[in-house]
């Protein structure tokens, strides 16, 4: 039996995965082939030259200071503490490589955010080998997606950006990175899956697979039809040894309109919701609800005042199609929500124990509140400096959190700040403070103030817990 491992390359910041599941082949009888969408293409090189250009090598860089020990006494604690000072201070730099896309003539550059993750410097190198630095507009942490712009204002060659719903498996796609920093590679391949859905990459679990050949340092590239539109960025494999086996996964550029269209909205991405925790269902359930296979998404949670209770919505009830479109899970389902137009309204047909029915709902931003607004934490203590909020849906879309959580969130760190120099970072939700449980952000100040030589501090980040305990 093998099992589902997760990697991450340090010097490229390419993700790995490995699997156990095959996929079952089944036996169908012989279908007449309909002769479309068939070309006879010889080479692949005017597609090559028209998108090439605007695929660029991204190297990252984390500066790190570490202390070195001036005696081996320091070693003991005793003397560590008593001479901390005598300790001296060095910088390390780590890098990572990447890939990246350019996504308008101004430089903006579309990558993973993985490939940049806790950088302090990047820098991006253009296939005429011109380099530049790069600062960092915004990250998308629920779709491992990245936004860079170019520190220059000169035009850059880039590839437009739309919504592509025409992709279909089998489609021929080009594949185009720097694997390896070996320099910019194209590999071809043809499209394996759409809607593929792998946990532990993005929220979203829906992506595209291919078989071109993806190697550490394609992260964040291109992926791209033989017609040079781009169809998505290159993010993540299945292997065994860290090379390409044939199964790559790109995330669908839908999902990234709106972390390129953050930059009109000063870098906040906004993508609309329906309020609801919904789960996929069984064989078993399908077959008990007459269904002729397991597809649709179960309502479990309804978030109150949201778009789904505005439109009656109840737990319980199994939506079956939006827009027309068949759903085959909650992932699908969270895909064709995320990918809407806010404002927009849409039908979705519901089956409830009255039977099917159809329901129109408008797509809108997710609820927010005063609780959300930010409170900077000021005094003598750990989080000195550190804004925190409490949990809404829209505090938890922005920081990729269930919106069904209660407490707070440390939304931003000063860098130079006690809370960053713990290693807390934005999105981490304080559990309690002095074994006592958090849920305003009122509580957090109190219980900060009221012990002012020693804290314990309870940090819940993604499935971790993290236990800090600080003396003042």
């Amino acid at each position: 039996m093998k099992f589902l491992t997760l990697i991450l390359f340090s010097f490229s910041a390419c993700l790995l995965l490995t699997s156990c599941q095959e996929e079952a082949v089944t036996k169908e009888e012989p279908q007449e082939i309909a002769p479309i969408r068939v070309a006879k293409i010889e080479t692949y090189a005017p597609v090559v030259k028209k998108v090439a250009p605007a695929v660029v090598n991204i190297y990252a860089f984390h500066h790190e200071e570490t202390k070195t020990l001036v005696s081996p006494y320091m070693a003991d604690p005793f003397f560590k503490q008593l001479f901390e000072h005598l300790q001296e201070n060095h910088g390390d730099t780590e890098d990572s490589l990447g890939s990246g896309v350019l996504v308008s003539k101004e430089g903006l550059i579309l990558t993973n955010y993985h490939v940049i993750e806790n950088a302090d410097v990047v820098k991006v190198s253009l296939s005429n080998k011109r380099e530049y630095n790069a600062k960092l507009v915004t990250v998308d942490k629920r779709t491992d997606l990245a936004l860079l712009k170019i520190e220059d204002h000169d035009e850059f060659p880039y590839l437009p950006v739309s919504s592509q719903d025409n992709l279909e498996v089998g489609d021929v796609v080009l594949a185009i990175g720097n694997p390896f920093g070996v320099g910019q590679t194209v590999t071809s391949g043809i499209v394996s899956a759409l809607a593929r859905s792998q946990e532990g990459i993005n929220d979203f679990r829906t992506f595209i697979q291919t078989d071109a050949a993806i190697n550490p340092g394609n992260s964040g590239g291109a992926l791209v039809t033989t017609d040079g539109r781009l169809v998505g960025i290159n993010t993540a494999i299945y292997s065994k040894s860290g090379g390409s086996m044939g199964i790559g996964f790109a995330v669908p550029i839908n999902l990234a309109i709106p972390v390129i269209d953050s930059v009109n909205h000063g870098g906040k991405i906004l993508r609309p919701w329906l309020g609801l925790g919904v789960q996929s269902i069984s064989p078993e359930d399908a077959q008990t609800l007459g269904l002729d296979h397991p597809y649709g998404a179960l309502v479990k949670q309804v978030y109150p005042g949201s778009p789904a209770d505005k439109a009656g919505i109840k737990t319980g009830d199994l939506i079956l199609k939006m827009g027309g479109k068949e759903i085959e899970d909650d992932a699908a389902l969270d895909y064709l929500v995320g990918t809407s137009p806010i404002g927009k309204k849409v039908n979705l047909l519901i089956l409830t124990k009255g039977g099917e029915k159809t329901i129109s709902i408008t797509l809108t931003t997710p609820v927010n509140s005063q609780k959300s607004d930010a409170l900077t934490i000021k005094g003598r203590n750990p989080l000195q400096g550190a804004k925190i909020r409490e949990i809404t849906p829209a505090v938890a879309f922005d920081f990729g959190i269930n919106p069904w959580e209660k407490g707070v969130v440390i939304t931003d760190v000063v860098t130079t700040g006690p809370t960053a120099k713990l290693g807390l970072q934005p999105g981490d939700i304080l559990e309690s403070i002095n074994n006592k449980k958090v849920t305003t952000k009122e509580q957090a100040v109190n219980l900060l103030e009221s012990s002012p030589n020693f804290w314990a501090l309870v940090i819940r980040r993604g499935k971790q817990i993290l236990t800090l305990q600080v003396k003042g």
